[in-house]
């Protein structure tokens, strides 16, 4: 370690739930503790409310950590974004301590990156206190940590290093999310609407974004199904017919033999983080058929329904989840049925009387989903395949990034590897 480098006490490199002016019954932004995505860097206030006098309060650029479990061992550490043109303090969840960077000592956007340490995030959860399920972080107990912090200059360009990742990581999921919505409106627009047959029927003789030979093979009326009206020559089918649904298998019963061999666990929560931080293991004597890669996707029928392709490297799949193929279509129509269906299933799900609300193989079989000719299909897959392609690119790439990032944090940290050392 540089000798321009210190240890220091943990509440003595950083300000702790620093002050705050805020005036009691005023409207401000606010920050609730399922706002906060773990796997991204910043949160943005999605309400506000009436400050009421209690709660964490907060600015700008500052660290929201966690204090409650099981929110901090599943990385609930953002730094506060306030909206475009909107500098008012906010407030947010009890369970946030706020940390700061302290005037001559240390760098808000370090201290961001110093919380997210595994050296700090780990001391916290090993102080924690209180009952089972309810145990927190005494604020306290920073002040038995003592941390290594370098000069200010090499602060600001560590947070630079590590800035410029995450910055990447974000336009990368901006691009994902915006392929996917792209895609999802021209499925529902060809699939759902009918928009280019209806245009046909209606006399148009071409339609935006369909190749003149593949208009020309639309039908020229809708006919009556069992779901209402649908293009000529179109088909109706079952869903389960249009993928195939494997359910994951009790884990538990595949102990991990900690040879180097062994699969994270991918259950529900996995499946929303969209990574396998925190997830158990099991040994990877299981059939292949319940193997995870990138690329699969995943539908949990259990709890919180989602269903989302998964890009967060090899994996074994639990009970509660769907790996969804299918062998006469691309995976992508799977994908947007199940998508158009969700509210449904979700509503089914919520009506049972049990403390986990769930689907059952029939409701995957009632619901119906509707199938082109192959001319249009084909078209179909060249733009909405090629979408869904640019997202899968674009959260592999994250992935990898956030890998690096998160190899580099702890050794910048330390000193071990330099900034100097990056840039060569």
């Amino acid at each position: 370690m540089d000798s321009q480098w210190r240890p220091i006490p943990l509440s003595k490199a950083l300000d702790i739930n620093p002050s705050v002016r805020l005036k009691k019954g005023e409207r401000y932004p606010f920050v609730d503790m399922n706002a906060v995505d773990a796997s991204r860097a910043n949160v943005q206030p999605l309400e506000e409310r009436a400050f009421t006098g209690g709660g964490s309060r907060f600015q700008g650029g500052d660290t929201l950590f966690a204090r409650i479990t099981p929110c901090l061992e599943n990385g609930k550490i953002v730094r506060f974004k306030p909206k475009k043109g909107d500098n008012r303090p906010a407030h947010g969840s009890t369970e946030f301590i706020v940390m700061r960077g302290r005037d001559g000592v240390s760098v808000t956007d370090f201290v961001f990156y110093l919380a997210r340490s595994p050296q700090v995030r780990g001391f916290a959860i090993s102080q924690m206190t209180g009952s089972s399920g309810r145990q927190r972080v005494p604020t306290d107990c920073f002040d038995k940590l003592s941390v290594p912090l370098p000069p200010l200059d090499e602060q600001c360009a560590i947070a630079r290093v590590l800035g410029t990742l995450d910055d990447k990581i974000q336009h990368n999921r901006r691009t994902a999310r915006g392929s996917e919505r792209l895609a999802r409106a021209i499925f529902r627009a060809w699939f759902v609407d009918f928009d280019p047959v209806k245009a046909k029927i209606d006399g148009a003789t071409s339609f935006p974004s369909v190749p003149q030979p593949v208009f020309d093979a639309l039908p020229t009326r809708l006919v009556e199904s069992e779901i209402g009206p649908v293009p000529e020559g179109w088909n109706v089918v079952p869903l389960d017919e249009a993928a195939d649904f494997l359910n994951g298998l009790a884990l538990q019963k595949f102990p991990p033999f900690n040879d180097g061999a062994d699969l994270p666990v991918i259950k529900i929560a996995q499946l929303r983080r969209g990574s396998t931080e925190g997830a158990a293991y099991a040994n990877d004597s299981i059939d292949g058929k319940y193997k995870i890669k990138d690329g699969d996707l995943l539908f949990s029928w259990s709890g919180t329904l989602e269903a989302e392709f998964w890009f967060g490297g090899a994996g074994a799949l639990n009970q509660h989840l769907f790996k969804v193929t299918s062998a006469n279509y691309p995976l992508w129509l799977a994908y947007e049925w199940i998508h158009q269906h969700m509210p449904e299933f979700r509503l089914i799900a919520s009506s049972k009387a049990t403390t986990m609300g769930h689907i059952k193989r029939e409701h995957l079989h009632n619901a119906r989903v509707v199938v082109p000719t192959s001319t249009v299909l084909q078209e179909a897959d060249r733009r909405i395949g090629r979408l869904h392609n640019i997202h899968a690119q674009a959260m592999m790439e994250s992935r990898k990034l956030a890998e690096m990032r998160d190899y580099l944090l702890p050794k910048l940290l330390s000193g071990e590897v330099r900034v100097k050392d990056i840039h060569g």
